[in-house]
């Protein structure tokens, strides 16, 4: 399989059904019909579950992975890459902030650089004061804390070769820090300045970045 788009669920009824069409269609545009969407319903209490498995019955392409409980956005990221089998794989946020439609410009970038990745940057963090200020503070001390140099402003979407994917599902860690991950797996990585929507407030606070 040439394609894996990945996706976690979580209050993300609104935006499923627009998600996969538009996923697809970005898909159908890069490889025809070689490629999967991967659905991860991290214990999600609204009717998620419910909406993926319509259009999972109405789509061959969509995959449905079903957690027992809510373990966590970075998680279900990883549960989804585990069973993600395509030959690239797209990880990217269902809540339609981050466009399906960016995979299309990532593969251009990953075709003429070369690289193992490519990831999205905002070029101007999106929210509030406090929002752009907590953001730029946790970035900081995460990286005076690891050594690591994580980039600003990253995003979930990013596109990935097969063996950037499975040296990343090498780490065993239980509490699971993406962002930390993805830096320290290494490869040839590239930034693509993207400009990311605003749908819904974020859960990500300076307190939940830091514990």
């Amino acid at each position: 399989m040439k394609l894996s788009i990945v996706a976690t669920l979580y209050q993300s009824a609104q935006y499923i059904e627009e998600f996969s069409r538009r996923a697809g269609a970005a898909a159908r545009q890069l490889v025809g019909d070689d490629y999967e969407i991967v659905l991860v319903n991290d214990g999600s209490p609204d009717n998620s579950l419910e909406l993926a498995v319509r259009v999972c019955e109405s789509d061959p392409h969509v995959i449905v992975v079903d957690l027992s409980r809510n373990f966590g956005h970075h998680k279900a990221m990883m549960t989804g890459l585990a069973h993600a089998r395509g030959e690239h794989v797209f990880l990217i946020d269902s809540d339609l902030e981050e466009e399906p439609e960016w995979l299309l410009s990532f593969a251009k970038q990953m075709a003429r650089g070369r690289c193992d990745v490519v990831y999205g940057v905002q070029a101007q963090r999106k929210g509030g004061v406090f929002e752009r200020w907590s953001g730029q503070l946790f970035y900081r001390i995460f990286r005076a804390f690891t050594r690591l140099s994580l980039p600003d402003n990253i995003v979930v979407a990013r596109l990935m070769t097969r063996r950037y994917v499975n040296a990343l599902l090498l780490h065993d860690e239980r509490e699971v820090f993406m962002a930390g991950l993805w830096t320290i797996t290494g490869f040839d990585q590239h930034p693509q300045a993207i400009m990311k929507h605003d749908t819904s407030e974020t859960t990500y606070t300076f307190r939940r970045n830091v514990w």
